[in-house]
């Protein structure tokens, strides 16, 4: 039994790296730290000391006669943010963040509900293939392809044309906050492209909280003579509900920080990220610049706070 015993209980190992093997087995607490240590000091050092410097910036304010940089704390900064100009620019901003996520939502529920319920095996494949399949090209040949389908000569004019329409798409245009001269430099054509590009955030998250509604709640609300419409305001909507804001999580925040699709597709008239891309780059008011960054930043830890207390974060 002793033989059998001592036999059972390996010696430690020679050398080096079998010593300091033979540690990091007895003591695996110190392995984790050790390799938990290099992300959380990129993270800890790299990303939130960035925002720490980018929040302590936004205090400050700029000489107007000198233009250099004064280091005293002061609020006048996040004062100006408050002038028309600037706060017409957060408006806007969040007001196409909203509506993108809307129509995201609206558009993504039924391909959502198609694949959790009815798509099987290679339509299921197909559906993952299909969404996924935008996001593997790259972003600005996306929007730059979109200028092009929605510029004056693009193919959306000739559909358009082809089809006797061309008075409403004119009708639309000459609206004085949605059109333009053309598609490609109004404001329909950016809500266009941003739906566009971050549609595949919303239907990914709303297919995975759908597969999990059981499908006898929806045959049970059939049996107690509920109607579809019904059935899908207190059975259905309910439950897809933390799936659908898991997606607007993205869409929402994509939106209100992106400068690229603005500057593409749109109007002479400022988004956030704009704003912070022309006051750090072309003004040099770098303060300014801060203070817009941390309005999407407060935006958006209130809007995680409320999708945390519906459980959206079940869903992703």
């Amino acid at each position: 039994m002793s033989a059998i015993t001592q036999t059972s209980i390996m010696e430690g190992r020679s050398g080096t790296f079998g010593r300091l093997s033979d540690f990091f087995w007895r003591n695996p607490k110190i392995l984790l730290f050790l390799m938990l240590a290099p992300p959380l000091l990129w993270l800890g050092i790299i990303y939130l000391g960035s925002l720490f410097a980018l929040l302590l910036q936004s205090f400050f304010s700029i000489d107007e006669f000198s233009g250099l940089i004064n280091y005293e704390f002061t609020l006048a900064t996040y004062r100006q943010l408050l002038i028309p100009s600037n706060f017409d620019i957060i408006l806007r901003t969040v007001v196409m963040a909203a509506l993108v996520t809307l129509a995201a939502a609206v558009i993504a529920f039924p391909i959502a509900y198609y694949a959790a319920r009815y798509a099987k095996g290679k339509w299921k494949a197909l559906f993952y293939l299909g969404v996924m399949l935008p996001l593997w090209s790259s972003y600005l040949v996306k929007v730059y392809a979109w200028k092009l389908i929605l510029a004056k000569e693009g193919i959306l004019t000739w559909v358009f044309a082809r089809l006797h329409l061309t008075w409403l798409l004119d009708a639309w245009l000459s609206l004085p906050i949605v059109g333009g001269n053309s598609l490609s430099i109004s404001y329909t054509g950016t809500f266009i492209v941003f739906v566009y590009v971050w549609l595949p955030f919303m239907i990914l998250p709303v297919q995975a909280a759908l597969e999990r509604v059981p499908g006898n709640l929806i045959e049970a609300s059939a049996d107690l003579g509920g109607h579809p419409a019904q059935t899908f305001r207190h059975v259905l909507f309910p439950l897809a509900l933390p799936g659908i804001i898991a997606g607007s999580i993205f869409t929402f925040s994509l939106t209100l920080g992106d400068y690229i699709i603005p500057q593409i597709i749109g109007s002479s008239r400022l988004f956030i990220g704009q704003a912070v891309y022309a006051q750090q780059g072309t003004a040099g008011n770098i303060p300014l610049a801060a203070a817009f960054t941390v309005v999407p930043i407060v935006i958006m830890g209130f809007y995680l706070w409320m999708a945390k207390k519906q459980g959206a974060f079940d869903a992703l």
